[in-house]
C-alpha cells in the first residue's frame, strides 16, 4: 500500500531535489551517492536504458547527442518556440520534454522510496512563477507519467518563502525573492501575516538563468583562445561545445571566490589545447547584460504589489547562479539593502517545495499558503475589446464569470476566445484557447451564455460556458499554449501594456463609443419612419443633424473618441421626445393586442 507521505520536489534546469516532511521535520533525501542533488540529465542509451542524474552527466562528456539537460526550457512549447535550442534533438531520440522530466520524476520517487522504505504516489511539484498554463500542465503530465498525483503546482518563488517563513510564523513581514537559477528567472513580493504566506505580485522570464551565463562565457573564451580565429563558436561541434560550456560553468563558479582562473582544455583541436586566463571582470562584463534583465522584472513586481523598496523587511537570494558577487551586488543596487543569504540557495526551493508537502498532508498545520496568477485572463467582446475575467496577480485558486449575450439578431452561436495578456484590444493579446457555444437564433440580446474562469491551485485554467436557455455547459480545455509563449513575447507585452496605455485606452473608448454609435444611428433612422408626423419639424430638424454629426464623426480619421462621445451624448438627448413616443407606441400596440382590436 501506498504511504501518506507526500513528496515535495524542485525539479530544476539544472538539479532536482526531492524530500517529505517526517516526525514534524521537513528534510531532504540524499540519492544513493549521497548528494542531495540530482543533476536534471537523462542519458538514453543505444538498448533502451534510462540513465538520471550524476552518471548521466558523465555520460554528456562522450555521447552528447542521446545526452539530455535543461529540459525544463523546453517544458510546454512547440517545436522551435524556444529561444535556446539544445545541443541535443528531442524527436531524434523520439522522446518529448514532458517524457525526458517524467524519467527524472520517476528517478527522484525512487530514491524517495528508497529512503523511506515505503511507495509513495503523490507529490508537490515547483515550477517558476512565470510559467504560464501550458508549461504548468506540461509539469504535472510529467508527474503523472511518473506514476504521481500532482497534489499541487507551487510558484519557485513562494517556495522559497517558506522556507524561510517556517520559524518567522508570528511575524509581519514582507518579502521580496530573487530567484536566479539555472534556465529561469523569478521575482516575487509577499507577505507573511500570523502564518498566511500571500503573493502580492510575481514577475519573470522562464529563458533566463545560469546556463545563458556558461554559454556567453563559453563563446568568449573560444573568441579569446586563439585556436581557430576564422571558426565562429557556432560553428564548433556539439560536443566541443559542450566542453567549452562545462569549462565555463567551472570558471564561473570558481570567480565567486577568487579574481581569475584558468581555463584549460587539453587537446581541445587535436593537438592544440585551449588555455584561457578569465577574470571575475571579464565574466561581469559578459553578465551585466543579463542583470540588467532582471532590474526590470524586479521593479515591476514592486510596482505590482503596490510597495516601494523601503516597504520590504528582507530580500531572499534563491537559485545556484545567486553566489556570484555581481548578482548579489545587482540586487543591493535594485533593492537598496544587503540580500539575506540565510537559505541555501541551491536548496530552498526544494525544502519549500516540501513545506507545502508537509501542510497538504497535515504533517504542518500553521501554515496558509495564497499564490497568484501572473497575467490577465479574460475573452474577446464585440468589437474586439479584451474583457478581464481575472485581472493579472489575483490570488489563486481563484473563480470568476460574467453573463453575455448575443451582439446581433439571429445570432446561432457564440464563439469565445480565451485571451491572456494586459492590452485592451484582444488582437493585442494571446489567445489561449476557442469554443463556439450553440443557441436558438433570435432577437438581438435574447441569448444568455455565462462565461465562468477557473483556475486552480496549480495556476491551471479551466473555462466553463453555459447556455442559461438550456443548462448546456461547454468546458473548453485549454490546449499546450498560446501561439507564441516566447518570454521575449511575455516582457513585450507588459511593457507595451504600460508603454501604450494611453493609446490602448483611447482606442477602447473609441471601439465602445463606435458601438454605440452605430447602434444609435440605426435605431434612430427606424424611430423616424416609425413616428413620422408625430414631432415638430424643428425637432426632427434637430434629430437629423445630430445623426449625421455622429455618422460624420464616425468616417474621421484620426479617431476622435472625445468627440464621438460628445456627441452620441447630444443625439441621446435630442431623442428624448422621440423615445417617449417609441414607448407610447408600443404600449397602445400591446393594449390593441391584448384587446384583440
Amino acid at each position: 500500500m501506498a504511504s501518506d507521505y507526500i513528496l515535495g520536489i524542485d525539479l530544476g534546469t539544472t538539479n532536482s531535489l526531492v524530500g517529505v516532511v517526517d516526525s514534524g521535520f521537513p528534510i531532504l533525501l540524499a540519492d544513493g551517492e549521497g548528494s542531495r542533488m540530482t543533476p536534471s540529465a537523462v542519458h538514453y542509451g543505444p538498448d533502451g536504458e534510462v540513465v538520471v542524474g550524476s552518471a548521466a552527466v558523465r555520460q554528456r562528456a562522450v555521447d552528447v547527442q542521446h545526452t539530455v539537460t535543461s529540459v525544463k526550457r523546453l517544458m510546454g512549447r512547440r517545436a522551435g518556440e524556444s529561444a535556446w535550442q539544445p545541443p541535443y534533438d528531442l524527436a531524434g531520440l523520439g522522446k518529448t520534454a514532458v517524457q525526458v522530466s517524467a524519467d527524472i520524476l520517476k528517478h527522484l520517487k525512487a530514491v524517495a522510496e528508497r529512503a523511506l522504505e515505503a511507495p509513495v504516489t503523490r507529490a508537490v511539484i515547483t515550477v517558476p512563477a512565470f510559467f504560464n498554463d501550458a508549461q504548468r500542465n506540461a509539469t504535472k503530465l510529467a508527474g503523472e507519467q511518473a506514476g504521481l498525483t500532482v497534489e499541487r503546482i507551487l510558484a519557485e518563488p513562494t517556495a522559497a518563502a517558506l522556507a524561510y517563513g517556517l520559524d518567522k510564523l508570528e511575524e509581519h513581514r514582507r518579502i521580496a525573492v530573487y530567484d536566479l537559477g539555472g534556465g529561469t528567472f523569478d521575482v516575487s513580493v509577499l507577505e507573511m501575516r500570523d502564518g498566511v504566506f500571500q503573493v502580492l505580485s510575481t514577475a519573470g522570464d522562464t529563458q533566463l538563468g545560469g546556463d545563458d551565463i556558461d554559454r556567453t562565457l563559453a563563446a568568449w573564451i573560444w573568441d579569446n583562445c586563439g585556436l581557430d580565429p576564422a571558426r565562429a563558436y557556432d560553428d564548433l561541434q556539439s560536443l566541443q561545445r559542450m566542453r567549452l560550456i562545462a569549462a565555463a560553468e567551472e570558471a564561473k563558479k570558481h570567480l565567486s571566490s577568487v579574481s581569475s582562473t584558468e581555463v584549460l582544455l587539453p587537446f581541445f583541436l587535436e593537438q592544440q589545447s585551449v588555455q584561457v586566463t578569465v577574470t571575475r571582470s571579464d565574466l561581469e562584463g559578459l553578465t551585466q547584460p543579463l542583470m540588467e534583465r532582471t532590474r526590470k522584472h524586479c521593479l515591476r513586481a514592486l510596482a505590482d504589489a503596490r510597495c516601494e523598496v523601503s516597504d520590504l523587511h528582507d530580500v531572499i537570494l534563491v537559485g545556484g547562479s545567486t553566489r556570484m558577487p555581481l548578482v548579489r551586488a545587482t540586487v543591493r543596487a535594485i533593492f537598496q539593502r544587503e540580500p539575506d543569504v540565510s537559505q541555501n540557495p541551491d536548496e530552498a526551493i526544494g525544502m519549500g517545495a516540501v513545506i507545502q508537502a508537509g501542510i497538504l498532508a497535515g504533517s504542518l498545520r500553521q501554515v496558509v499558503l495564497l499564490d497568484v496568477t501572473p497575467l490577465s485572463l479574460g475573452i474577446e467582446t464585440f468589437g474586439g475589446l479584451m474583457n478581464v475575467i481575472i485581472p493579472r496577480n489575483s490570488t489563486i485558486p481563484c473563480k470568476a464569470g460574467e453573463m453575455f449575450t448575443n451582439a446581433v439578431a439571429n445570432q446561432s452561436e457564440m464563439l469565445i476566445r480565451v485571451l491572456q495578456g494586459e492590452r485592451e484590444l484582444a488582437k493585442d493579446n494571446w489567445e489561449l484557447g476557442r469554443v463556439a457555444v450553440p443557441f436558438p437564433a433570435g432577437p438581438k440580446g435574447s441569448a444568455r451564455v455565462g462565461v465562468q474562469f477557473a483556475i486552480d491551485a496549480n495556476g491551471i485554467l479551466q473555462v466553463l460556458a453555459r447556455d442559461t436557455a438550456t443548462q448546456a455547459d461547454t468546458v473548453l480545455e485549454i490546449q499546450n499554449s498560446a501561439v507564441d509563449v516566447d518570454d521575449s513575447r511575455v516582457e513585450q507585452m507588459i511593457a507595451e501594456s504600460v508603454d501604450f496605455a494611453f493609446e490602448d485606452m483611447n482606442e477602447r473608448i473609441w471601439t465602445e463609443a463606435r458601438l454605440k454609435s452605430e447602434e444609435l444611428t440605426t435605431a434612430v433612422d427606424e424611430a423616424l419612419i416609425q413616428c413620422e408626423g408625430l414631432l415638430e419639424p424643428a425637432e426632427t430638424v434637430k434629430i437629423r443633424e445630430c445623426n449625421a454629426e455622429v455618422r460624420r464623426l464616425l468616417g474621421v480619421e484620426p479617431h476622435d473618441a472625445r468627440a464621438l462621445k460628445a456627441a452620441n451624448q447630444a443625439l441621446d438627448e435630442a431623442t428624448q421626445t422621440l423615445a417617449v413616443l417609441l414607448v407610447e407606441r408600443a404600449m397602445e400596440a400591446a393594449l390593441e393586442r391584448k384587446l384583440g382590436l
